[in-house]
């Protein structure tokens, strides 16, 4: 990912797919090649102590467990792919990096018709900022990055909190209605660009990481929030890259999936329960991790730049993600609660950077969305936004977009995560460009400009579109009918470019900015 971008001519042309890419489909053959170095791991197979079933992944589970999320199948069905489109959990909120497994759920509505700052916080006007640095550069950032979607808690005593991490090295822990802070901040050692997730099953816990290195487990059930566990990414070996996340972790029967700018995607068993007093408890183990890379990866990439922050996806048993060298991966995880580690099921090389979350359809269907900033071949023969049928791994392209030929800073593609609306594939392209495109053959319905970049996940909450850009303008379009180009319904000038996707909650949208805050509309 590059930071600090913030201008364009854009050619963006549909490629029918079947068959786009047969002449490198990159199939799955089996197993990923074997380390040559010790560097680059071995995909494919991971480490950790799952090895049968006594391993502690099919241990007790919590004390007090609520029942399972409805949305679960069970009969070792970790998530129904029915399920992408619907809220996720036991728990009332938004409670995830685009809402559910899927990544394909945005809030709940109505969604104000005329919206207008209910609140900002800091309500003093500062900005929540904080010094970082990356590899030789030391600066200031300010406000909520990317992806920075707030989450939203109605908690049982009846109150509803928003809970963000923003650049100020916190997390932050907001009275919904007023914006004043219920508890004092969680404090992190370093900037917080991604979002978190709320415990989907009724814990009162909070997961997410920091650019300290850490991946946090929070406990919300005190006078003030309280890190019970830690993973340092430094301890992971072997790891490419650095030691950020980016990416959302997701919890599913009582485990915890996340991938890591180490180049590792991690498993936790969490064992969650409670003491004697009620106060909530977790005793984790880290069960599996595994390079998000192989030699042929990097010997294709020509870079060590094989980071994932793109948020884990679930559908069915299979895990899905990509990473900063492009490789787009499938992971079994079907035996996971009886002990058996996951298998790489699939792989599929898009040629370029992908920080965007996969997004999984209702039909098991993969949208992908990746840069082009490396300008290589494969991706220009693969496109930047992609369709993939993963029961097609010899050539799994249904279609393809290509974005390369307008670019802002020296980039063309997608930094933004897709939605699904109706049949249409919403996205906006990191010149501008926000597009509408035909889900089933991948034709471009429509485009609207936007002022560079764009990089908010497109929001759609009850025919509401909800984007921001870079020049600090929250707008809303009408998508009733999303095979039109859109009307525009209303616009907010919050200031400071909007990075951080927005969430939808009953009236209200909540979403912060580069310039500092963080905003309450209704």
């Amino acid at each position: 990912m590059r930071w600090g971008r913030r201008v364009g001519s854009l050619l963006v042309g549909v490629v029918l797919a079947t068959g786009a890419c047969s002449a490198n489909p990159d199939p799955v053959t089996g197993p990923a090649p074997s380390a040559t170095d010790g560097s680059a791991g071995t995909a494919g197979t991971g480490t950790g102590p799952l090895t049968g079933p006594s391993s502690s992944a099919a241990g007790p589970g919590p004390t007090a467990a609520p029942s399972p999320p409805a949305t679960t199948v069970g009969e070792g069905v970790w998530v129904d792919p029915a399920s992408s489109g619907r809220p996720w959990g036991t728990t009332t909120g938004f409670l995830t990096f685009r809402g559910n497994p899927t990544r394909t759920w945005y809030g709940v509505g109505p969604v104000p018709s005329a919206p207008r700052v209910r609140w900002r916080f800091p309500a003093d006007g500062s900005g929540m900022c904080a010094r970082s640095s990356t590899a030789a550069e030391t600066k200031v950032w300010c406000g909520t990055g990317w992806t920075g979607q707030p989450n939203v808690w109605e908690r049982p005593d009846g109150r509803t909190w928003v809970l963000f991490g923003a650049m100020d090295r916190r997390y932050h822990i907001l009275d919904a209605a007023t914006g004043v802070p219920v508890m004092p901040p969680l404090v992190t050692g370093d900037i917080v660009k991604g979002s978190a997730t709320l415990d989907p099953d009724g814990f009162p816990l909070y997961y997410g990481g920091s650019r300290d290195n850490l991946l946090r487990v929070i406990a919300l059930d005190r006078d003030e929030p309280e890190v019970l566990w830690s993973l340092d990414s430094t301890s992971i070996s072997p790891r490419l890259w650095n030691t950020d996340w980016d990416s959302t972790p997701l919890v599913l029967d009582d485990f915890l999936i996340a991938g890591g700018e180490n180049s590792q995607w991690h498993v936790i068993k969490l064992n969650r329960g409670y003491r004697a007093d009620g106060k909530v408890t977790v005793d984790p183990e880290l069960v599996f991790h595994a390079p998000g890379w192989d030699d042929r990866l990097l010997a294709e990439a020509g870079d060590r730049n094989v980071s994932i922050e793109s948020s884990v996806a679930v559908s069915g048993d299979t895990v899905w993600f990509a990473n900063s060298g492009g490789l787009v991966q499938g992971w079994d995880i079907a035996g996971l609660r009886e002990g058996r580690r996951p298998e790489r099921v699939f792989r599929f090389w898009m040629g370029d950077d992908v920080d965007a979350t996969i997004v999984v359809d209702a039909e098991g269907f993969l949208y992908v969305a990746a840069e082009y900033e490396r300008f290589t071949a494969r991706s220009r023969e693969v496109g930047q936004l992609v369709k993939l049928d993963p029961r097609r791994p010899d050539d799994p392209v249904v279609w393809s977009v290509a974005d390369r030929d307008e670019r802002f800073d020296g980039a063309a593609g997608f930094w933004a995560t897709p939605a699904l609306h109706r049949g249409v594939v919403i996205n906006a392209t990191n010149a501008g460009r926000l597009l509408g495109i035909d889900q089933a053959t991948g034709e471009i319905l429509w485009t609207v400009r936007l002022s560079p970049a764009s990089w908010q996940s497109p929001v759609v909450v009850d025919d509401v579109l909800i984007m921001g850009d870079c020049s600090g303008v929250l707008r809303g379009f009408d998508v009733r009918d999303p095979r039109r180009a859109p009307a525009e319904l209303w616009r907010v000038e919050l200031g400071g470019c909007i990075e951080s996707t927005p969430t939808v909650w009953k009236g209200r949208i909540y979403v912060g900015t580069r310039a500092g805050g963080f905003y309450a509309l209704d």
